[in-house]
């Protein structure tokens, strides 16, 4: 038994520092992610700012104590100890310091709106410069009917090689993605589907058709792939355009943010199960995950799967900081359109209260985030 129990020994150590280097890898990655995700948009509210005529005091990564820090021209760039953040300090921000022509508050509701609205569509911008690259490397999937699947829902309404799906219950159609996440809510509920075919459109009434092997509801039918722009050619198999990369990126792109925003008023009026949504705990256990998969098959791979996911998350990044809630960017700019409706400043006092009340509710949230991220653990 002894020597038995001595064999296994090595083994079992062996395992821990896998296990250990793994999730020092899914922490490394993440933190990689989430930096990068918060240095664009900052530097969104950042260059609005300078190209403004404001004084950016500081420009920090992360958030709380100081690790360290550069002056370079006006601008202090720092680095602060929890990464989970990041700030452009604006001078002039609040009424409590001197009110110069290079303060935020000097400048006109307009321009400062548009600083607030600065960094998530810089985040906005990421999302489909990384989409574009990994369609471009990759291929992409078009709602067109390359082969109608024998015995389904799509045989059976008589849909054609070369239709394209146009709308489904009312909703336009741009890319496959759409159409899954439509299928994807949808069920085995009837849909319109609506196609073009030969410049003409044809609407048709179906039930999905449940799929064992893919575990989703589905239409029948094979959608047509097209080889990126810079990917490796298969033969039979048409290569995207330049504008076709685009167009797929942006539509990609709005469809992340549709999913995320939907999502976000499901977490805020408590309606989302807690495998709905996550924090940073969950974060780090996504990547992680999403990169050690990709290893199975190649570095490459592993890498395609982060973009991938530092796409999805920067789009939800920018959608979430644009909700209307104090203390982001999206309460800001309703504070702002408040001001445009009233036709003066709200005092402030009610708006250092507002504000305060916004980050508070923050931060019972990230709290709430955090212990639905730990329970899961557990």
């Amino acid at each position: 038994m002894r020597g038995h129990a001595l064999m296994l020994e090595p083994l079992s150590s062996d395992i821990i520092k896998t296990e250990v280097i793994e999730i020092l890898s899914s922490i490394i990655i993440s933190l990689i992610v989430i930096g990068v995700l918060v240095i664009v948009h900052e530097f969104g509210h950042f260059i609005v700012a300078k190209k403004s005529g404001i004084w950016v005091e500081e420009f920090a990564v992360g958030m709380g104590k100081k690790l360290c820090s550069k002056q370079i021209g006006e601008t202090e760039y720092s680095l602060r100890l929890f990464p989970l953040g990041g700030f452009c300090r604006l001078h002039g921000e609040t009424e409590d310091g001197e009110i110069t022509e290079r303060s935020f508050l000097s400048k006109s509701v307009w321009v400062r709106m548009a600083v607030m609205a600065a960094g998530p569509l810089m985040n906005f911008l990421l999302a489909i410069v990384l989409i574009f690259g990994l369609s471009a490397s990759g291929y992409i999937i078009q709602p067109k009917i390359a082969a109608v699947l024998d015995n389904s829902p799509a045989q059976e309404i008589g849909l054609q090689e070369g239709d394209e799906i146009y709308r489904i219950n009312g909703e336009r159609i741009h890319i496959y993605d759409e159409m899954q996440s439509f299928m994807l809510q949808n069920g085995d509920a009837p849909i319109r589907l609506e196609i073009k075919r030969d410049g003409q459109i044809y609407a048709y009434e179906l039930t999905p058709q449940y799929s064992e092997e893919t575990q989703t509801y589905l239409v029948g039918f094979t959608p047509t792939i097209v080889n990126g722009l810079f990917a490796d050619k298969v033969e039979g198999y048409d290569t995207a355009t330049v504008g076709q990369t685009i167009y797929y990126s942006y539509y990609a792109m709005c469809n992340y943010i549709q999913m995320t925003a939907e999502g976000l008023v499901r977490v805020f009026t408590f309606q989302a199960s807690p495998d709905e949504y996550g924090g940073p705990i969950s974060i780090v256990k996504i990547v992680g995950d999403s990169y050690e998969s990709g290893l199975s098959y190649s570095f490459a791979a592993a890498i395609q799967n982060v973009v991938y996911l530092s796409a999805v998350l920067s789009a939800n990044l920018g959608v979430l900081n644009l909700f209307p809630i104090p203390g982001l960017d999206g309460g800001r700019i309703l504070l702002l359109l408040i001001e445009i409706f009233r036709r003066k400043p709200m005092q402030p006092e009610t708006e250092g209260r507002i504000l305060f009340g916004g980050f508070m509710f923050l931060i019972g949230f990230m709290a709430f985030v955090m212990y639905t991220d730990i329970m899961k653990i557990l």
